[in-house]
């Protein structure tokens, strides 16, 4: 009797086992974290940001179905948000407190640790493949301002007047704080960065993120978003991140590293990595979220906002997007 209670045990646990299969390749994205909550979205607002959290995935789908590589995923998943002007990054990025749209990005691949990240470009319709281009054709890592504008003409990527970048609400949301007459700091934020994460059928992670930045931010500040290791990081032996917050913290605890650290060295779930640090996160004053993917090819997102843009998708059928806390 005993042997068949463990035959019977084993078949059922195969049979669990046969029926959840871990997928061949998992994107999760985001669209920035913040004070979003049902009663400040319109209705039409709350349709047009699923329909390119939608389209996000299905770029970045489309590439993994293939047997596309994760590091072109997330490309591909990030530059529609950069295209689509609902989001704090490319097209509908915030404005500077001098009037200018300056953009960021970073991109990193899990395999090799080889990244790229650009601070303050002005002409790049693409951030995120401005950021690619340093990683693969530059020797450096991180370039900024006229420098990544110059490179990114060398490169022969695809160059758009500034105004390209400029939307009548973003404009609105400068001209509001500076009548206030209170820094970016005192402003009611809805971060709008963008980003993507994922992990292909071969097993590599890759992720990416781009960002304006914060409404009227002065001095040629930079965030965490291009900040290898604090808003973005991939390593193939425990995860890839990108995070959306405030950037000041994030740089602080070294977010994305951090919670990579967390997984590798103390064998965490992502999802209890990513939990751990957005604590942290949260004690010494910031707010925000990161998503997360990893080996095992679990989508998992943490924030301590009341809402964060979100999406995921995976080999299994598995899609999803999300906006609000109570979502899951």
């Amino acid at each position: 009797m005993h042997s068949l209670f463990l035959l019977g045990a084993i078949l059922m646990t195969s049979t669990v086992a046969q029926a959840a299969p871990a997928p061949k390749w998992t994107l999760v994205i985001h669209g920035g974290a913040g004070v979003i909550e049902r009663e400040r979205l319109t209705p039409q607002h709350d349709r047009e940001v699923r329909a390119a959290l939608d389209r996000a995935l299905e770029a970045g789908s489309k590439v993994l179905s293939t047997n596309g590589s994760s590091l072109d995923a997330v490309e591909a998943a990030v530059k529609v948000l950069e295209d689509d002007p609902h989001f704090n990054a490319g097209r509908g990025a915030v404005f500077t407190y001098e009037g200018r749209n300056e953009l960021d990005a970073a991109i990193m691949d899990g395999r090799t640790r080889a990244a790229g990240a650009v601070a303050r470009t002005t002409r790049t319709r693409n951030p995120v493949s401005l950021s690619r281009a340093v990683m693969e054709k530059s020797p450096h890592v991180f370039l900024s301002g006229e420098g990544a504008d110059q490179f990114s003409v060398e490169q022969g990527l695809e160059q758009v007047d500034p105004s390209w970048f400029a939307t009548p609400e973003r404009k609105r949301q400068l001209d509001e704080m500076k009548a206030k007459k209170v820094g970016w700091y005192d402003v009611d934020l809805k971060y709008g960065t963008v980003g993507a994460v994922a992990i292909d059928a071969n097993g590599h992670v890759a992720a990416a993120t781009s960002t304006g930045g914060l409404t009227g931010k002065r001095w040629g500040r930079i965030g965490d978003s291009p900040v290898i290791g604090a808003g973005t990081y991939a390593d193939d032996r425990a995860c890839a991140i990108s995070g959306t917050g405030a950037g000041e913290y994030f740089i602080r605890i070294g977010v994305a590293h951090e919670i990579c650290a967390r997984i590798r060295m103390k064998g965490e779930t992502p999802k209890q990595a990513a939990d751990a640090v957005i604590a942290e996160l949260g004690a010494i004053g910031g707010t925000g979220g990161v998503i997360v993917t990893g080996p095992g090819g679990s989508a998992d997102w943490s924030f301590n906002t009341p809402g964060m843009y979100r999406g995921k998708a995976n080999s299994e059928g598995v899609k999803k997007v999300a906006i609000y806390g109570d979502e899951g």
